[in-house]
C-alpha cells in the first residue's frame, strides 16, 4: 500500500509542520486514512524543533520526491529460478504461475539472467535437424537422473554434476542393429558420450556395456540383473533405471538441460528508487518485459516490474496543507493524487486533480486554526502534545494573534487548544519566539531558507523569505552577506523579484532585502533606506501585506 502523507509547503514554518501533524490525527483518529502520516519536504527551523520537543514528537518525516517509486509497486515475491536449475524445473513453476518470464539467480543468490518462456523451447528444440546433434543434449547425469526420478544403479557412487554432451540411442532396433551403430561408434571415438536406452533387453544392455558407452538408461522400471551391475561397475558405465516407457523417458531426458545455455545475459535493471514515469520511457522500446530491481550497489534481487504495471500504476495520496500552488509544493506533486487541500492563502490556480476534491480555504491567520476546528466541529478532543502543536501554528503564524491576518476563529481556537493543551498562551508564545535566534546563529543559507516561498504573479517568479525575530539588533552586521546570499539565490534560481523580510515580532515592524528590476523596486510602498534596503512599518505578514505590496508593484511597473 502507498503512503498517504499530510505535508505541507517547501522551506516548512512552523503552520505548515503543526498543521501536518494535527490534521494526519485527526485522520487517523476517526478512521478516514488509517495510515496517514504527517510529513515534510525540507528541514525544520529551531523553533519548530522547540514546539516538538515540548510536545514530545519526532520531526515528522522528510519527503523530498512523492512520484511513485518502481520500489513501491515492485513484486516482492519474486517466481525465480536458479541457473542450474532444469527445463523442468523452470518450466513448472512458469506454468504453475503463469508467467512468462522468470529472473535467474546464481549458486550465491546473485541476478544473472532472464530466461523467457520462448528460451525454453531451445532446450527441447535443436538447432540442426540431421547429424549426431540432433541426438546430443548437454546436460549432466546428476539432473538427467533428477528429472526422470531414474534410480542409480551405479557401484560407483553418486552420480557427478559436471555437464556434458550425451549422444542418445534408442536400443530398440535390431541386436545387429545396435551393435552395428555401437562399432561406428567406437570408430568415430564417441562411445565414450553414448547414453543408450533401453527396457528390457539383456542382449542390448551387455552390448551397451560391452561396447564402453557413458552411461545406460533402463526404462519402464524393468529388473536389471546383478550381472548386468557388475559388469556395468567393471567397465565404468553409469547404470540408471527409471520408471517411464523408453519413448517417454527420451523426450523427458531433453528437459534436464540446465537454463544457463539459454537465459539472456544482456539485461536491463531498474533501481528502487526511479521513477515510474521516467522508467516508463526509458524502457518503452525495449523487447524486455521483467525488469529486476535491485539493491544499489549488488546483483541482490529485491523484486520484479513489469511493463503492465506502467500502464496506470498506483500514486502517492496526499493532503496538502498550508499551501496549495505546485510551485511551493513537494517534488512530483503533480504525479500524486491529491486528495484535499487545506489552506489559508490565496489561490493561485495552477492546481489540477483527475477527481473532485476536497479544498478548504478560508482567510485566517493560520492552517492550524482550521485543523482545530475541524477537531472541535466533529466533537473531538485532539490529545494534548497534538493541541500543543496546533497552538504553535497558531502563535507563529499571528504573532501570537497580533497580525493583521488574526481572525476572530484564530483567537476562539487559540483559546480552545490551549485549554486542551494546559498551556498559557501568551507565556507560551514569549517561550517560542524567544527560541533559536536566526540572525543571531543561523547561517545566510538557514536564514534566507528557514521560511521562503515562491509565487508566480503577471509573469514574475518571485521569492519571499521571512525571519521573525523578538528584536532587530543583529540585523545591522549581517546586512553585508545576507544581501550577497539573495543575490546568489536570485542568480541561480533565475528569479524576478528576491525578498528577505526580517520582522520584529515585538514592535512589529520589518527591514526588506530586495532584488529585482528598478521600476519594481521603485514602486513598493515601504521605506527606502538604501537602494536594496527598505523599511516597512507595521508590516508582518508576508501573505496580506509583502505580497500584496509586491504585486502592486509589479503592477504599477508594467
Amino acid at each position: 500500500m502507498l503512503p498517504f502523507y499530510v505535508i505541507g509547503h517547501k522551506n516548512p514554518d512552523t503552520d505548515a509542520i503543526c498543521s501536518a501533524i494535527g490534521y494526519a490525527a485527526l485522520l487517523r483518529q476517526v478512521g478516514e486514512e488509517p495510515n496517514a502520516q504527517a510529513a515534510r519536504c525540507g528541514e525544520i527551523s529551531q523553533r519548530t524543533k522547540w514546539v516538538l520537543e515540548r510536545a514530545g514528537y519526532e520531526p515528522p518525516s522528510l519527503v523530498t520526491d512523492v512520484r511513485t517509486s518502481a520500489g513501491m509497486i515492485a513484486h516482492r515475491k519474486v517466481i525465480k529460478v536458479r541457473d542450474n536449475d532444469t527445463f523442468l524445473t523452470a518450466y513448472g513453476r512458469m506454468l504453475a504461475a503463469e508467467i512468462r518470464c522468470v529472473p535467474v539467480e546464481d549458486e550465491h543468490g546473485d541476478l544473472c539472467g532472464i530466461l523467457r518462456y520462448i528460451d525454453l523451447l531451445r532446450l527441447l528444440l535443436p538447432a540442426a535437424t540431421e547429424g549426431l546433434s540432433v541426438r546430443t543434449v548437454h546436460a549432466s547425469l546428476a539432473h538427467l537422473a533428477a528429472t526422470l526420478q531414474a534410480e542409480n544403479l551405479s557401484e560407483s557412487g553418486a552420480l557427478t554434476t559436471h555437464e556434458e554432451d550425451l549422444i542418445l540411442l534408442v536400443g530398440a532396433s535390431s541386436q545387429q542393429s545396435v551393435e552395428n551403430r555401437l562399432k561406428q561408434a567406437r570408430a568415430d571415438d564417441n562411445i565414450g558420450r553414448f547414453l543408450v536406452i533401453c527396457g528390457d533387453r539383456p542382449i542390448v544392455q551387455r552390448c551397451a556395456i560391452e561396447a564402453g558407452t557413458r552411461a545406460l538408461l533402463v526404462t519402464g522400471g524393468n529388473p536389471v540383473t546383478e550381472e548386468i551391475r557388475h559388469y556395468a561397475a567393471e567397465k565404468g558405465v553409469v547404470l540408471l533405471r527409471c520408471a517411464q516407457d523408453t519413448a517417454s523417458a527420451s523426450t523427458l531426458i531433453r528437459c534436464s538441460r540446465t537454463v544457463r545455455h539459454v537465459m539472456e545475459r544482456e539485461f536491463q535493471t531498474v533501481h528502487p528508487n526511479e521513477a515510474v514515469s521516467r522508467l516508463r520511457k526509458h524502457i518503452s522500446n525495449t523487447d524486455q518485459d521483467l525488469f529486476p530491481l535491485i539493491e544499489p550497489g549488488s546483483r541482490k534481487m529485491i523484486g520484479v516490474i513489469s511493463k503492465s504495471d506502467l500502464v496506470d500504476p498506483p500514486r502517492i495520496r496526499l493532503a496538502l496543507v498550508d499551501h496549495n500552488e505546485y510551485a511551493q509544493a513537494v517534488n512530483g506533486v503533480e504525479e500524486a493524487e491529491v486528495t484535499e487541500v487545506i489552506d489559508h492563502h490565496r489561490v493561485a490556480g495552477d492546481l489540477v486533480s483527475r477527481e473532485p476534491i476536497r479544498y478548504l480555504n478560508e482567510p485566517v491567520g493560520s492552517t492550524c486554526t482550521l485543523v482545530g476546528r475541524k477537531f472541535f466541529h466533529r466533537g473531538l478532543m485532539p490529545l494534548p502534545p497534538v493541541a500543543m502543536c496546533l497552538c504553535a501554528g497558531i502563535v507563529s503564524d499571528t504573532l501570537c494573534l497580533t497580525s493583521p491576518t488574526t481572525t476572530l476563529l484564530d483567537r476562539e481556537m487559540l483559546t480552545w487548544l490551549a485549554g486542551v493543551a494546559g498551556l498559557d498562551p501568551k507565556q507560551f508564545s514569549e517561550e517560542f519566539f524567544a527560541v533559536g535566534s536566526l540572525i543571531a546563529n543561523g547561517t545566510p543559507d538557514e536564514i534566507l531558507n528557514a521560511d521562503r516561498k515562491e509565487f508566480t504573479e503577471q509573469g514574475y517568479t518571485i521569492s519571499i523569505s521571512q525571519v521573525e525575530e523578538r528584536d532587530l539588533h543583529g540585523f545591522v552586521g549581517r546586512r553585508e552577506e545576507l544581501e550577497k546570499e539573495i543575490r546568489a539565490l536570485h542568480a541561480a534560481r533565475g528569479y524576478d523579484v528576491t525578498l528577505l523580510a526580517i520582522t520584529d515580532v515585538a514592535l512589529l515592524h520589518s527591514m526588506v532585502i530586495a532584488i529585482g528590476p528598478e521600476n519594481v523596486l521603485a514602486k513598493l510602498p515601504f521605506e527606502r533606506r538604501e537602494e536594496n534596503l527598505f523599511h516597512a512599518p507595521g508590516v508582518v505578514s508576508r501573505k496580506r501585506q509583502i505580497f500584496p505590496a509586491v504585486c502592486e508593484a509589479i503592477q504599477q511597473a508594467k
